[in-house]
């Protein structure tokens, strides 16, 4: 008997052996695609936020650019940036890098790995250096946006022909700031294990002793705090009533303290701090008289200062009134010298 014909086997079809790889590829050309667009937008931003800035009397500018971080990661390193405000103060750093996830572009965080250079108006440059100096920043939409910064065993150290700065190193220093419901914001500040620079008015005050400096505040309005320049964000603050009201703060100096348990501050229209704080003070008489011999205020007047705060101290502990009105400082009865500027 003849057995019928078999079939002829068909050859495989190659189509699902390769349509993974094509896939990929596929998905991957898209993807750059995706990735060179968000590129292109962080350059444009860039750009256009220092032409700003520059329209606006701030000097901005830095050597070289480069953004990379293909696939996942969006990483902008700036080299030799710096930044120059109208009235004289300025940012500089060897190098800043910042970074934010592609699936998350609004968070950024931020690096100085070989630190920065703030300068001042009348001081001069200070160069920051530390074993971590990073910064994160995220909601930019909100009022004001979450920034954070913290520093880690930082020094400080004044350029040639610079003046001194009060602190010369710090163990950690922290900056918060925070949108809160019903249109405002909170700011906390932590200096610890800080230590004064010898000759300053706070080597004077703590001398081989720590210095902790804290501040947390609440204030309204938040949405207020806008405008082209600093000084014209403050004034529309304080046009619509913009006042910050002081939770907790204080400085420990050594054997002096002093501590603030509640305030309301606000800004008089020509730039000085406005308000007052209820404060108790320890060993005020001390550092009055340290500053008066710095020159901080007069030393006749941190005499009398120092007199009326032994008079109302219980042991070393002296309740006080801080008030900062028509552009003086007075502790207690006595005007002690002008408000602090906040422009």
């Amino acid at each position: 008997m003849t057995l019928p014909d078999e079939t002829p086997a068909r050859n495989p079809r190659r189509f699902w052996l390769y349509a993974p790889f094509v896939l990929a590829l596929l998905l991957a050309a898209a993807w750059g695609g995706v990735w060179l667009h968000l590129r292109g937008q962080v350059e444009r931003v860039l750009d256009e936020c220092a032409d700003h800035l520059r329209a606006q009397g701030y000097e901005v500018a830095w050597k070289s650019r480069e953004v990379s971080g293909f696939p996942m990661r969006l990483s902008v390193t700036l080299t030799e940036p710096r930044i120059r405000e109208p009235s004289g103060w300025a940012l500089a750093a060897p190098v800043l890098e910042a970074e934010a996830r592609v699936h998350a572009p609004g968070h950024w965080l931020f690096a100085a790995p070989r630190g920065f250079t703030f300068t001042r108006p009348k001081g001069g440059p200070v160069t920051v250096t530390g074993q971590v100096i990073r910064a994160s920043l995220r909601h930019l939409e909100a009022h004001p946006p979450n920034f954070s910064f913290e520093g880690v065993k930082l020094t400080f150290a004044p350029e040639a022909g610079a003046l001194p700065f009060a602190l010369s190193s710090a163990e950690r220093v922290e900056l918060h700031l925070r949108a809160a419901p019903g249109d405002k914001g909170s700011s906390l500040l932590r200096v610890a294990d800080a230590k004064g620079r010898p000759g300053t008015l706070w080597g004077r005050i703590a001398g081989e002793a720590t210095i902790d400096i804290g501040w947390d505040a609440v204030f309204d309005h938040a949405g207020a705090f806008k405008g082209e320049s600093w000084p014209d964000a403050v004034r529309n603050w304080t046009a619509a009533g913009g006042t910050a009201t002081v939770k907790q703060a204080g400085i420990t100096a050594g054997p002096a303290v002093l501590g603030v348990q509640s305030g309301r501050l606000s800004v008089d229209p020509d730039g000085r701090l406005r308000g007052d704080l209820r404060a108790n003070l320890k060993r005020a008489p001390q550092a009055l008289a340290a500053m008066g011999a710095e020159g901080v205020i007069a030393p006749e007047t941190a005499a009398i200062a120092g007199v009326v705060a032994a008079a109302r101290q219980d042991g070393e502990i002296a309740g006080a009134a801080i008030t900062f009105q028509a552009g003086r400082t007075t502790l207690g009865p006595v005007a002690i010298g002008p408000a602090p500027r906040v422009y």
